[in-house]
């Protein structure tokens, strides 16, 4: 599958890969200068892969704070994005999400590609007894991502609005960038400040060009988007979560609102027994998503993510583990075989900074 700014990416040099099913840019220039370039700058991202999916009648913010983690019921009055965790009856998590309530009775549901289908079923699977309705709505969303120090500088020429109006997590709809009609939120995936825009397809290439008019600018692929989360230690679906991990497991908890009433699978919930920790190796060996984690040469766990940070220029892993307390002794991940050293470092690895 092809994105509407394919043909975009390949004039521009994109290294195009695979990425479930989706034709994508991994890289234009290189994956260590479009991350140092987002850190310092400011960078585009097509995520015109993400889906989006409408759930919207009477009972519609019922049924959503039935279905999700987190309390959503103040998205729309507040203008507020909403990060939750879709459930499965046994506590673990089928997806993560970003919620936008675009009506009295209306939500966006922003998931991961790779999960649209599955996510569209299990939604539509709970519905029972609610007066709502579930569209899948992916066909008919482009979405660009302008992230960085300069976001704000470079986004406004393009906006009717003050966007330094605009609070983290916050988001604002029926938007217009380059005359374009869109929903833009001040979230994103990288760890920096930046916003993230959801528009029909027609109007994206104009958009994604404008922006690239600004020197400032430069495209980024998919590459520096894993790099730049993993450094900021923002959970990747298939790695850090899955549907044998809960979300007190990834040290979610922030986002679980027990308080907020019955939803699916928060009777599963329970005092977790792993946790995800960050070491940093001793050597550039980098470890990958399932290498063994050793804590006085017992096995207590497997790295989920693991790679080289360039605005660190060091070696990162993020680790799901036993947990218990542990101090700030050697560990060791076993890379093809042989034992490499690490220790322990604090997550998130880079100092997110958010305009709040």
């Amino acid at each position: 599958m092809k994105t509407v700014l394919f043909d975009l990416h390949k004039s521009l040099g994109g290294k195009m890969t695979d990425f479930h099913g989706w034709d994508l840019p991994i890289q234009f220039e290189g994956i260590v200068s479009e991350h140092l370039h987002v850190r310092s700058q400011a960078g585009i991202f097509d995520v015109s892969h993400m889906g989006e999916i409408v759930v919207k009648g009477p009972q519609s913010t019922e049924f959503l704070q039935y279905i999700l983690t987190a309390d959503v019921k103040n998205s729309y009055a507040n203008q507020k994005a909403v990060y939750a965790i879709l459930l499965n009856e046994e506590g673990k998590t089928v997806d993560d999400l970003i919620v936008y309530g675009i009506g009295p009775s209306e939500y966006l549901l922003v998931v991961n590609a790779s999960n649209i289908q599955k996510d569209f079923d299990r939604i539509n699977s709970l519905k029972e007894g609610f007066d709502v309705s579930v569209e899948n709505k992916s066909d008919t969303f482009a979405q660009i991502a302008v992230q960085g120090p300069k976001s704000q500088e470079v986004l406004q020429p393009l906006c009717d609005f003050d966007l330094s109006a605009l609070k983290f997590f916050r988001f604002k709809n029926n938007a217009s960038v380059n005359g374009t009609d869109c929903l833009i939120s001040r979230t994103g995936y990288t760890g920096e400040d930046g916003f993230e825009i959801y528009c029909d397809p027609v109007g994206a290439k104009g958009i994604w060009t404008a922006l690239l008019e600004n020197p400032i600018v430069k495209p980024i692929g998919l590459g520096a988007r894993d790099t730049l989360r993993f450094e900021a230690c923002l959970p990747l679906y298939g790695q850090e979560l899955d549907e044998t991990i809960s979300p007190l497991e990834a040290n979610l908890s922030a986002f679980v609102h027990l308080n907020k009433g019955d939803f699916v699978g928060k009777d599963a919930l329970e005092e977790p027994k792993r946790m995800l920790i960050g070491l940093e190796m001793e050597g550039r060996s980098i470890p990958r998503t399932g290498f063994l984690v050793y804590d006085d040469h017992k096995e207590i766990g497997i790295v989920t993510t693991g790679n080289f940070c360039p605005s660190l220029n060091g070696v990162y892993a993020i680790c799901l583990v036993e947990k218990k307390e542990y101090g700030d002794d050697e560990f060791e991940i076993m890379i093809r075989n042989k034992p490499m050293k690490a220790k322990r470092a604090n997550m998130p690895f880079y100092n997110k900074k958010y305009r709040k």
